[in-house]
């Protein structure tokens, strides 16, 4: 699975940082996807993640 944070949508709030840092970190301000493709292993935190983004900047495929 493909996971994509919109850096023009990224408030930078940490919470997919907090939810599943084995995916994403916060880099210059901006969230980032660390693994790619994410492994099934994260998988389901990086829904969650994506799930609580205030902003819906991280979409998957």
């Amino acid at each position: 699975m493909k996971f994509t944070v919109d850096k023009d949508l990224c408030i930078a709030c940490g919470a997919c940082e907090a939810i599943c840092p084995e995916v994403f970190e916060l880099v210059d301000n901006k969230s980032q996807v660390k693994l790619d493709p994410v492994p099934e292993e994260f998988q389901d935190g990086a829904i969650s993640a994506e799930d609580s983004c205030p902003v819906q900047a991280i979409s998957h495929e």
